[in-house]
């Protein structure tokens, strides 16, 4: 298997499928949370919410890159969630998290293994496969965080 394909497929694995790292992944995870539960505060902790929308930004952003365009986004609004007060609203963040995934993964598997050697946008950004492997991380990180807030919400 290419390098680009297995890297697609961690990532699906992470986001919509997966269950080898973690035994769960974030599509069955948020599967059950409630707009109610994705949008409680816990102590000082994110929300759900709010956590979703940071990954989805991350993905949608770098998107663009991959299909031959400029690098937009800014870590300064990776957090800006837009207010989420019903549960259509929650599923629409969902809808463009599982969308966004999907295509970012579909974009992985079409480039050339050569390409993960190129760097990405600017050199201190490093190369393809630090930025895909850094996404997969990233992931990984808050869907630990999520798994953790969802028990403590079940428990108050």
């Amino acid at each position: 298997m290419s390098s680009v394909l297995q890297l697609a497929k961690r990532f699906r694995e992470v986001l919509l499928d997966g269950l080898w790292i973690a035994n769960t992944n974030f599509k069955d995870e948020l599967s059950d949370v409630t707009w109610e539960q994705a949008v409680t505060k816990v102590g000082t902790l994110n929300t759900i919410a709010m956590l979703t929308f940071h990954i989805d930004y991350y993905i949608a952003g770098i998107t663009p890159v991959f299909e031959g365009g400029n690098l937009e986004i800014k870590d300064r609004y990776s957090f800006d969630l837009p207010p989420i007060e019903s549960q259509e609203h929650w599923e629409a963040l969902l809808t463009k998290l599982w969308s966004d995934s999907e295509k970012f993964a579909v974009l992985l598997e079409k480039m050339p293994d050569s390409k993960l050697d190129e760097m990405f946008v600017d050199q201190k950004y490093g190369t393809y496969q630090r930025n895909i492997d850094g996404m997969i991380e990233h992931a990984y990180y808050h869907l630990g965080q999520i798994t953790l807030i969802k028990k403590l919400l079940q428990k108050q």
